[in-house]
């Protein structure tokens, strides 16, 4: 593939996760592209009307999104194409009431979401999104500009920490500063004023709120011939970005199966939400397509799932060269070497045979060569949305992920060549 194709998918890659500080941002950023191309916007709470060719999305809780592309045949009979991934990625969270005041500092406490690496999150220059709900409704705030730092602390006051480690107490030790201030009202001052910097005109108008902090250093291509991706929210917004951008690309014609993307918030944590991979949006809303579509067919909504299949796509682990003994020996993903089909046998991956060997033929129809992962075997296993799929709606189901380093940094590594043979691949798949 030439370089200057594989940087231009590596670039958009990079441009859609800028647009994506949080959750709320890459729904809003996926249904922008997607409303460029033609989809329209379906309301839960209303009656939908479908055809064959039909280009829809739909949208639950601000955070998830489903979007589909109707296909030429019936649904019984050639079901759904569903490629899913999720928008969350490990973060600090503001707490409900997060102003705190000591020593002269106005700080904001934050609780920590999913995994996160603790110690990336010291000594970046952090910005705050998220979504507001105010007494009329609710909007969707950013503020790139830094606004707060975790500062580490003086090695002259910490001496053994290169031989002993860095050890952090999220409560204690993992609070932005926001401010100089030692006035009386400090404490009393500090989230009308985070929130006015934000853009809310008037902080008495919000009754609530969801914010996450960021690095607000951009993305940006690196290495001897700009072969690596440096940026935030690699895991999962790179997937999300492969899913949209092949649905995108296989267009709307020539294809039996209805063609589905889904991208849910909430992984990092377990998934059990109402937008879910453990809730019930993915459910309801094929079971709507199907009644919707298949009006009349006996057992519509069963057939239909048995000729459908689901490509769970999540970042994978890519050998480390300073951490290669971590690695399973007969199965080290490389960065730069394409798709990586994971599996396990206590199926924290949903992946079999039968699953592994369609993904690898619509790999070798598209040019691509897979690479396998499977975790050592004195090691546990992290999963992903791909078993809760798989046992939720009895979809066969295949666990992929382009490889990567530093998983749950506050700033990731990838190589730029695996951007477009992911995108590539699943859009075999939908065609």
């Amino acid at each position: 593939m030439p370089k200057k194709h594989a940087h231009a998918a590596a670039e958009d890659l990079i441009a859609f996760i800028d647009a994506s500080p949080s959750p709320f941002h890459a729904v809003k950023e996926i249904a922008r592209r997607l409303e460029a191309d033609g989809y329209q916007a379906l309301d839960e709470s209303a009656e939908w009307k479908l055809q064959k060719g039909d280009k829809r999305y739909v949208v639950r809780q601000d955070s998830s999104i489903l979007a589909f592309t109707v296909g030429r045949a019936p649904l019984v009979k050639a079901g759904f194409t569903i490629v899913g991934a999720h928008t969350d990625s490990p973060c600090l969270k503001l707490k409900p009431r997060p102003a705190l005041a000591k020593n002269g500092f106005v700080q904001l406490a934050c609780e920590v979401y999913g995994g996160a690496l603790h110690s990336t999150w010291l000594d970046r220059d952090l910005g705050v999104a998220g979504r507001v709900t105010l007494k009329n409704g609710s909007r969707f705030v950013e503020r790139t500009r830094p606004l707060l730092r975790i500062p580490n602390v003086a090695i002259h006051l910490n001496r053994n920490v290169n031989t002993d480690g860095l050890k952090l107490n999220p409560q204690t030790q993992l609070v932005p500063i926001f401010a100089l201030d030692d006035s009386e009202k400090a404490k009393e001052r500090a989230l009308p004023s985070l929130l006015t910097l934000l853009g809310v005109r008037n902080a008495a108008d919000v009754t609530d709120f969801d914010l996450c902090l960021f690095d607000t250093q951009g993305g940006t291509l690196s290495g001897r011939d700009d072969e690596l991706i440096h940026s935030a929210r690699l895991d999962n917004l790179a997937s999300c970005h492969a899913g949209l951008s092949a649905l995108l690309e296989a267009g709307s014609k020539n294809a039996d199966a209805t063609r589905v993307l889904v991208c849910f918030d909430h992984e990092e944590v377990g998934s059990e939400s109402a937008q879910g991979a453990a809730g019930p949006f993915l459910n309801q809303t094929l079971e709507r397509l199907v009644e919707v579509l298949a009006a009349g067919e006996a057992q519509a909504f069963q057939r239909a799932i048995a000729s459908s299949f689901c490509v769970s796509a999540d970042m994978a682990h890519s050998v480390h060269p300073n951490y290669a003994d971590l690695h399973e020996p007969e199965h080290m993903p490389k960065l730069g070497k394409g798709p990586v089909i994971k599996a396990n046998a206590s199926q924290r991956y949903a992946t079999s045979g039968t699953s592994a060997a369609r993904f690898s033929l619509a790999c070798k129809d598209a040019g691509v060569t897979p690479q396998r992962f499977v975790v050592r075997s004195d090691m546990a296993c992290g999963s992903t949305i791909g078993p809760i799929t798989a046992a939720g709606l009895g979809i066969t189901t295949v666990d992929v992920g382009n490889p990567m380093l530093s998983m749950h940094s506050i700033r990731e590594m990838a190589a730029a060549a695996d951007v477009e043979p992911m995108i590539r691949v699943l859009a075999r798949l939908y065609r």
